[in-house]
């Protein structure tokens, strides 16, 4: 049974209303819930049996339980991204605002790590404009933006890069049609999955990450155009941190607070849309949009991800004939194991696939293939 921090029952049911907090207080006994967003240049059907869609992502799953998915080749190709369904409400904010932007879309994710909310941007975007937009993904933490850069690398679109700066250091000049600001926060929504978020948890955090908040918006605020947006949200519930933040920026910034689209058991709140446990299977999320005053001048700046200098995703490797494999064959090739492919495998450069999906490279020597995959992405864990 959960011990919760002194301070957080009180905050919370001064924050969501004492019934609403009840049922809160409850969930967050249970155990996590498990979802997944689809890559829908990749997959467009959930591979696992009895999923049910998540209501506000036409990519979300919901799952029974929790497989492993450390041994599914396709979680390896790129074709899902385990995400909580709770952040995926970022995503269909996000969707919302789209019609209201234009072909070259610049969209920075400022908090991007581990990229769960860059991948489901990345998604919208291509859906919408196909190759004719840009995503800034951005980790200030360094021991976080190696993880932000894999996942963009396995997700496969070259239309997204990554760097790693604090917000003081973009700049001033108008850039970004849209910025994604998930800041750092004191974590409530991760009270299920993390016993050390539970452990951290004090009012002087909540405090703390408040004006951690405010720094950040405030040093970004300068780089997004007049007239464009930013959804601002947390994993967290408590006010202090949401709709006084939002309160703040829209006064302070200057920016006019968007009305939170109505998609119940999601509430709103005074700025935002808060997704609390018990009322949705997923651990928690606030979020809310604000449009900055002004009008742009339409004109577009050089590519974002030139000017930044972003590292890319790794080009597919397209050298190499495509050769099916068994789910076991896939794993030890994943493992980093020399494999033995199907008798009438061509010899020479090869690319493995698994269900069609490309997992990578290797060299076809008949009685064995040499293996080529990165020994940085290797499974690690015994796949027998």
């Amino acid at each position: 049974m959960t011990v919760f921090p002194d301070g957080f029952e009180t905050l919370l049911a001064a924050s969501v209303g004492r019934e609403d907090a009840a049922v809160v207080l409850d969930a967050l006994q249970g155990p996590p819930s498990v979802s997944l967003r689809l890559n829908p240049a990749k997959l467009t059907e959930c591979p696992f049996p009895d999923a049910e869609p998540v209501p506000w992502s036409p990519y979300g799953y919901l799952l029974k339980e929790r497989p492993v998915f450390t041994l599914d080749p396709l979680f390896h190709a790129g074709c899902y991204y385990v995400q909580d369904s709770s952040a995926m409400f970022v995503g269909h904010v996000f969707r919302q605002i789209l019609p209201q932007t234009a072909p070259g879309a610049a969209v920075l994710d400022l908090c991007a790590a581990p990229g769960g909310k860059s991948t489901d941007l990345a998604a919208s975007l291509r859906e919408r404009f196909g190759d004719n937009f840009s995503l800034l993904c951005n980790e200030v933490m360094r021991g976080r933006f190696g993880t932000l850069c894999s996942n963009l690398d396995t997700w496969g679109d070259h239309r997204t890069g990554c760097v790693s700066m604090d917000p003081s250091a973009f700049g001033e000049e108008p850039l970004f049609d849209v910025i994604v600001a998930d800041v750092p926060c004191s974590g409530e929504g991760m009270f299920r999955k993390d016993a050390q978020a539970v452990a951290e948890w004090s009012p002087e955090t909540v405090e703390f990450c408040a004006a951690r908040s405010r720094r950040i918006l405030r040093d970004i605020w300068p780089t997004l155009k007049p007239g464009g947006f930013l959804i601002f949200s947390t994993c967290t519930f408590n006010a202090q941190e949401n709709d006084e933040n939002a309160l703040w920026a829209a006064s302070e910034l200057g920016a006019d607070i968007l009305p939170p689209p109505s998609f119940p058991p999601v509430k709103t709140t005074r700025c935002g849309s808060v997704l609390l446990p018990g009322f949705v299977p997923g651990e928690g999320q606030w979020v809310a949009t604000l449009r900055k005053h002004g009008v742009s001048d339409g004109v577009r700046p050089a590519d974002v991800l030139n000017l930044f200098r972003a590292r890319r995703p790794a080009a597919p490797d397209t050298e190499g004939t495509r050769v099916e494999v068994d789910r076991l064959t896939a794993l030890r090739y994943l493992h980093g194991d020399a494999v033995v492919l199907p008798a009438d495998a061509p010899l020479g450069p090869v690319i493995l696939c698994f269900q069609e999906q490309s997992l990578g490279p290797g060299k076809n020597l008949g009685k064995r293939c040499n293996n080529l995959y990165p020994k940085a992405k290797r499974i690690k864990m015994d796949i027998r």
